[in-house]
């Protein structure tokens, strides 16, 4: 990251001061402060090597309204060398003014789609989920729904993105996906969602809350296949691509144990998960989940399951 953005960030086209910088889904730390200053440190680095006086940074943080910001801000770093403020709102739309930011960078958000498609949970519907959360081995008319909204939420974000970022502005996503050529349930995240389905199934079937809660309760979360992404980013012409690189699952991490898999995929999801079935159940449901975890121990171990991790380098194109 931090020599893709040394020799791509123009110090003297984006020559400002203070330099404005986006992360956008932050959550609530620590990842999101180690990305901040690896780009404040490469940006200044950048500056010290043309023998120039280093600009102020004004970092701002951005997630949902429902984000603990509260968190973030109480973990700030103190040894920090940027000014920050808090963002709420959906990156899917407009964020700050027109022309303002010089860098944006976002990691791991992007698979959230703005809203959960409406004909999946309409019963009416060909693409009614039925008895499931996610489009994990769901009929083709639920992952094409999942798949229309998607790509509707990403020519948004770029394009919200390029009003808002100057001329030669840089973005840099990490965007995971579904390495191409394989069936969506058998992506790790499709796996580890039907797994938590089948959970949740099970407390409906035992009378906890009656199954129609289960049908209209979807997961708003999208992996898209590795060259569908790669074409809607070809595709925009306000940015150019300036690096790319792909890592496959052989170099991703495995899950340590079963607590972690299972602690991460609370702290994600247990917001929808109350405000849709109430917070008694969170507690019961995770138990279960790690149950399940434990049975199929291979959840774990992405390396078998079909994903990647694209790093992308935009560079917004001058205006007309």
């Amino acid at each position: 990251m931090q020599d893709a953005i040394a020799r791509k960030f123009d110090y003297k086209t984006l020559s400002a001061n203070p330099i404005r910088i986006a992360d956008l889904g932050c959550s609530t730390g620590p990842n999101t402060f180690i990305a901040m200053q690896y780009i404040t440190e490469a940006i200044e680095l950048q500056y010290h090597s043309q023998g120039l006086r280093t600009p102020e940074f004004h970092v701002f943080f951005n997630d949902l309204v429902s984000n603990d910001f509260n968190t973030l801000f109480r973990n700030l770093p103190c040894d920090r060398i940027y000014f920050v403020a808090g963002v709420p709102g959906s990156f899917h739309g407009r964020l700050f003014p027109s022309k303002t930011l010089h860098f944006v960078h976002s990691s791991s958000s992007l698979n959230w789609i703005s809203r959960v498609p409406g004909e999946i949970e309409d019963s009416d519907s060909v693409a009614y989920n039925k008895g499931r959360i996610h489009y994990g081995n769901a009929p083709k008319e639920v992952v094409d729904a999942y798949a229309t909204q998607y790509q509707k939420d990403m020519k948004a974000f770029l394009n919200a993105r390029a009003q808002e970022l100057v001329a030669h502005g840089l973005m840099m996503l990490q965007i995971p996906v579904a390495a191409d050529r394989i069936k969506d349930s058998d992506t790790a995240h499709s796996k580890m969602f039907e797994l938590l389905g089948s959970c949740f199934m099970d407390m409906a079937k035992e009378g906890i809350f009656c199954e129609q809660k289960v049908d209209s309760f979807n997961l708003p979360i999208f992996h898209s296949t590795l060259k569908d992404v790669e074409e809607v980013l070809e595709s925009n012409g306000d940015f150019s691509i300036k690096e790319k690189e792909i890592v496959y699952p052989q170099n991703l991490p495995i899950a340590p144990d079963v607590g972690m898999l299972v602690s991460h995929v609370r702290a994600g999801l247990e917001g929808l998960i109350e405000k849709h079935f109430g917070g008694g159940i969170v507690d019961e449901l995770f138990q279960r989940f790690a149950q399940k975890v434990e049975e199929f121990p291979n959840i774990m171990n992405v390396q078998k399951l079909k994903m990647a991790v694209l790093f992308v380098l935009l560079k917004r194109m001058p205006y007309v």
